[in-house]
């Protein structure tokens, strides 16, 4: 009977996410005795992999033969994601399909903005999971046991590295239920239903990997047996990991099937911009067990696969498949659905949200996703977003557009084109942003637009006309004119030198000409400053007087920039002192400087 259930039950997928750094694939490289680590740029992640560990590995793994009785999964498919919080939408396409979820948080680090990202992601798609904090053999003091069970190796250290494991744990533990998981250590939940599992682990010396393995068999069998049960002779449901050229294969994609069984000699329906691929399966290939897909050089040639597996096809006209798009088998009488349903998908990454805004350029859809949610989130606009590499007519796009900081294209994994380069270059005013790692690319966005904004700023700072007000002080009177020179208290604003000055009833009558402070000249006056003023074309005692109170004259072009641009920026003071200019130039014209 056990062995009947076996047959109608795929293997899990199992995705294991957190924070870039964190250990993700160090954790899979210990189960599967590999270093896929190293051959990662920056050891980060940066497309989904996927790796088969059949049940008897994680029976051995787990030091317990009799294990295999016990459980009627076939093995864990873990799908190894990016890292970093760029990768959002990816990880929600991950989480969809992933049965379990594996968050990964360094115990001596904490929580970052990824690791939270990531237990929102599997809140929204209600994907059981695990926590397990890695990096354990790094806090100070601590004995290494290598592949020993987290409670065998634990029970071996001092007290003194027991109390600082303690207060690194549950410094986690805090920071789940403040995300509002109740959460403990594995071994002291009775209910994984309503209690969250942490399970302590090294990925580096393999000390909790065991009681990783034994938790995820456990929840596969206890929460996911019916939803694991598939139709073999349903089609074949995957998704494109990568499109590579093998030698002696030609043009081959990666895949993850998730459902359904595929054959050689299938015809299957595969996403690209346009119209999808149709052909047929050439050959199958699957990696040997414990290898990576990416990284595995020889494959075993197979007749078909079910469900859920990691695999190579070989067939004609798949160069343009996009990864991260869905391969569906199909039948004379669903092919034209079929079509339908995959065009949709990829029509609706190709996104322009904005009538102005950024380029975004990615290598894949999921790419593409993760780049549109993140640059969103940061509430940047976004005019166009497409997969493939940046092109001549991209850049030409991008020089039409006045707002320096949306003449940008923000290029991730995907190479310039030489013709689009050769533009660029007679196009200064055109930045591309290429990097192959997401938040990067977001950084330095932000950074070039903080940088464009402050010389903006310094640049009206030193152009605008401020708001100014001022009165001329009794008994203060030097020279009457050519020019006159008056004692004056700075009511509000500021008061720059070859600036015009305004009677309250709307007449400009001269030009502040010098300005000095104890004897010394100086170029602009501030609020509560009293101080000698030479005011070209004006005599005292014709046009202005004393105690007459004047105001800086702002031409209209510059109140509108003040009004309704950086008004918020302005002080106090300037802001009352423009206020009451505007009401004396609206008095006769209403719509004055709107």
């Amino acid at each position: 009977m056990a062995e009947e259930k076996k047959k109608n039950l795929r293997t899990p997928i199992v995705c294991v996410m957190g924070h870039v750094d964190h250990g993700k694939t160090t954790l899979l490289d210990q189960i599967r005795g590999t270093a896929i680590v190293k051959g990662e740029a920056g050891a980060i992640t940066q497309h989904i992999g996927a790796t088969e560990v059949p049940i008897d590995v994680i029976v051995e793994k787990c030091g317990d033969k009799h294990l295999a009785d016990k459980f009627i999964v076939p093995g864990l498919l873990f799908i190894d994601t990016p890292g970093h919080h760029a990768f959002t939408t990816l990880r929600s396409r991950g989480g969809s399909l992933a049965d379990l979820a594996i968050v990964v948080v360094d115990i001596n680090e904490g929580f970052k903005p990824q690791t939270i990202e990531s237990l929102n992601i599997l809140k929204r798609f209600k994907t059981p999971f695990i926590v397990v904090t890695n990096k354990i053999d790094r806090i100070m003091g601590w004995k290494v046991h290598k592949g020993e069970s987290f409670l065998s190796t634990y029970k071996k250290q001092t007290p003194e590295v027991q109390v600082l494991f303690e207060q690194k744990f549950y410094d986690v533990v805090g920071r789940l239920y403040e995300q509002g998981f109740s959460a403990d250590r594995f071994d002291r939940v009775t209910d994984f239903q309503k209690t969250l599992g942490v399970v302590p682990i090294s990925g580096l010396t393999g000390e909790g990997i065991p009681d990783v393995l034994m938790i995820l068999l456990g929840l596969a069998q206890r929460f996911l047996e019916s939803s694991l049960h598939f139709d073999v002779n349903g089609p074949g449901i995957g998704t494109v990991l990568e499109v590579k050229e093998e030698k002696g294969l030609g043009t081959t994609i990666d895949v993850i099937l998730y459902d359904g069984t595929l054959k050689k000699g299938d015809t299957v329906v595969i996403g690209r911009l346009g119209e999808p691929i149709v052909t047929k399966i050439r050959a199958l290939f699957k990696p040997r067990e414990l290898s990576e897909i990416r990284y595995e050089s020889r494959f075993q040639p197979i007749p078909e696969v079910t469900a859920a597996a990691g695999i190579k096809i070989s067939a004609s006209d798949i160069d343009d498949a996009l990864a991260g798009a869905t391969l569906i088998s199909v039948t004379p009488e669903t092919l034209d659905e079929v079509i339908e349903k995959v065009k949709s998908e990829i029509d609706d990454v190709q996104i322009q949200t904005d009538t102005d805004g950024v380029m975004i350029k990615a290598d894949t859809i999921g790419s593409l996703e993760a780049m549109v949610h993140e640059f969103k989130k940061a509430k940047i606009q976004i005019q166009k977003a497409e997969v493939g590499d940046v092109t001549k007519r991209d850049v030409t796009e991008a020089s039409i557009i006045n707002d320096p900081t949306h003449s940008v294209i923000l290029a991730f994994s995907v190479k310039v084109n030489p013709d689009a380069q050769e533009l660029l270059e007679e196009t200064p005013a055109v930045k591309v942003f290429k990097n192959d790692v997401i938040y990067r690319i977001l950084d330095e966005y932000q950074d070039f637009v903080k940088k464009q904004e402050e010389e903006l700023e310094k640049l009206r700072s030193d152009t605008l006309t401020k708001p100014g007000q001022f009165k001329i002080l009794p008994g203060c009177v030097f020279r009457q004119s050519k020019p006159a020179v008056v004692g004056v208290r700075i009511l509000g604003g500021v008061v720059k030198n070859n600036t015009d000055v305004m009677l309250p009833d709307g007449t400009v009558v001269g030009t502040v000409k010098g300005l000095e402070l104890n004897g010394k000249k100086i170029s602009k006056a501030t609020v509560g400053m009293e101080v000698a003023m030479a005011i070209d074309g004006v005599t005292v005692g014709r046009q202005i007087k004393e105690e007459d109170v004047l105001y800086v004259h702002i031409p209209e072009r510059d109140s509108k920039v003040l009004e309704f641009e950086i008004f918020n920026t302005l002080t106090s003071d300037e802001k009352e002192t423009l206020e009451k200019y505007l009401a004396i130039r609206r008095k006769e014209k209403p719509f004055w400087g709107k």
